[in-house]
């Protein structure tokens, strides 16, 4: 069959329309403001067979991963109906951390046929566990949070009362959570909704065939890049500081080998699990690859499984990159992500240097707070991730105070953090001199400072506090992080992972990596 290249575009845009769709649906109806104002969430559209058709510009940690959400999702919860919705976010099962619960809606016509699904994942502030905020330093899956295995939160339409309860008696902030669950579940009512208007309109036979090449169109396109980076075997090492339990390095290999239109990824070589929450599961691995690939494309094309097809990624079982149950995670999904990337683009530098950036800040800069709202007079948990310095490339200079690679989320206003929160701003700027020199300078990171207006647990999970960002082609490397609390007149230096109690007046302050630089500085 040819396919008319008009029409695939229209059927391109239009299932992209229904994940972007959804997006606002949720980011609307949520109550929190890490989903509202930062807009940690992530929706996509799937074939009645689980394969990713088409995902929205939202979180790329969560993208290349949620295919796997919906495949477990298949597998355990089936019989499925009309109106069921599965909720889960064992990242065993497909998930990527805790706080990020993913809900999976089959799409029926005419309550008969199954035709397809839709999927929205969304970082919750807190689910549980031993700390505020969900993101603790762990040594166990069992202390980072409550684990949800696939089951349906919707039967035909009708909320499972008990499994909903379930969760909300298993976290600190149910009333948030209640409704940014609410806001899931709209979001995939309406994405459900548009899918069988496609359906209706183009007809099922037609969707069905641009479904199929859409997948197509992007696996060759794919193949197309990788055909034009030369053939051969890359190899790349870099360091995560630690695992927040031990002080050692942890170290992340990747060998890639390009052959014609295809790629071997290979991460043997890094480390085993570790004990700390820095294990990233199999599912973190394929979306940082699948980013990494997706962004040198540098085309228009559909964001869908067909990206992945010609890849062949190798993440050994018992590794950093791989890990088993019951390994902690909570630091893997926003930190092991980003190590992930740096290594395959520097890997990659070798091969193609005029496309690939030097490293980037390297970090996600976790910082959650809980406590008791004395004002309010109800349990808070604010969670945010911190932007910083991008890498410098072969043209230009790097972007300052930008969240990069494997997030993609806004800042929280200052306005909104100080509305919701016991907390106040007191600083929050561009960390001037912080990128590294070179023929062209990587970007800036910030400094945000934070005074606590009540007593409140402080949780922390940031990398490149000892092991700097790379630069490429003689470029300097980037500032690293710092991390200090302010109490009173002294000024307390703190690890890149902690935990701990502060007092009423005490001020955070978060000072954020800077990107590396690219080529030799020509005086």
């Amino acid at each position: 069959m040819s396919f008319d290249p008009i029409l695939l575009e229209v059927f391109k845009h239009s299932f992209s329309a229904i994940a972007d769709e959804m997006g606002v649906v949720l980011r609307n109806a949520s109550y929190s403001p890490n989903i509202k104002e930062r807009r940690d969430f992530s929706c996509a559209v799937f074939d009645n067979q689980g394969r990713m058709i088409a995902q929205a510009a939202h979180i790329p940690v969560h993208l290349g991963s949620m295919p796997l959400s919906v495949a477990a999702a298949i597998r355990e919860c089936q019989p499925f109906n009309p109106g069921d919705q599965i909720i889960l976010n064992d990242p065993y099962r497909g998930g990527t951390h805790l706080p990020d619960l993913t809900l999976v809606a089959p799409v029926y016509l005419e309550e008969r046929e199954l035709v397809g699904f839709v999927a929205n994942r969304a970082h919750h502030a807190d689910v549980g566990g031993i700390a505020s905020g969900s993101m603790p330093i762990a040594r166990e899956l069992y202390q980072e949070g409550l684990i949800i295995p696939p089951l349906k939160l919707l039967e035909r339409g009708v909320v499972n009362q008990a499994v909903f309860n379930l969760i909300l008696a298993n976290v600190r902030t149910p009333q948030e959570r209640a409704g940014d669950l609410w806001a899931q579940i709209a979001a995939n009512h309406r994405g459900a909704q548009r899918l069988v208007e496609a359906f209706n309109h183009y007809g099922q036979s037609l969707t069905f065939e641009y479904m199929d090449e859409l997948l197509n169109y992007t696996e060759r396109m794919t193949r197309a890049l990788l055909a034009r980076i030369p053939d051969g075997t890359y190899r790349f090492t870099d360091h995560l500081d630690d695992d927040g339990i031990s002080d050692e390095p942890v170290p992340i290999t990747v060998t890639v080998t390009i052959k014609g239109d295809s790629a071997v990824v290979d991460f043997s070589g890094s480390a085993p699990q570790v004990t700390g929450s820095l294990n990233a599961v199999y599912a973190i691995t394929l979306s940082a690859v699948y980013y990494v690939f997706r962004s040198l494309i540098g085309l228009d094309v559909p964001k869908n499984a067909g990206c992945l097809a010609p890849i062949q990624v190798i993440a050994p079982e018992g590794t950093v990159v791989n890990a088993l149950r019951p390994a902690p995670v909570a630091g893997g999904n926003v930190e092991t992500s980003q190590r992930i990337v740096d290594v395959l683009l520097g890997a990659l530098s070798a091969a193609l240097p005029d496309k690939i950036p030097a490293a980037s800040q390297g970090t996600m800069n976790n910082v959650t707070i809980g406590g008791w709202d004395p004002q309010k007079q109800h349990r808070f948990a604010y969670y945010e991730t911190i932007g910083g310095g991008g890498g410098a490339r072969a043209d230009k200079d790097g972007p300052s105070a930008i969240h990069s690679h494997m997030t993609n989320t806004l800042n929280t206003p200052i306005e909104a953090l100080e509305f919701a929160y016991p907390l106040r701003v007191l600083r929050y700027q561009i960390r001037s001199g912080s990128g590294g020199d070179g023929k062209f300078r990587g970007g800036d990171g910030i400094i945000r400072e934070i005074e606590l207006l009540c007593p409140a647990e402080i949780n922390l999970i940031s990398e490149r506090r000892r092991l700097a960002p790379y630069g490429l082609m003689g470029g300097e490397f980037g500032a690293r992080g710092e991390n200090k609390l302010k109490r009173g007149e002294a000024t307390l230096p703190l690890p890149g992972k902690i935990n701990l109690y502060a007092e009423k007046g005490d001020v955070l302050c978060i000072y954020t990596p800077g990107g590396g630089g690219y080529g030799f500085k020509v005086e």
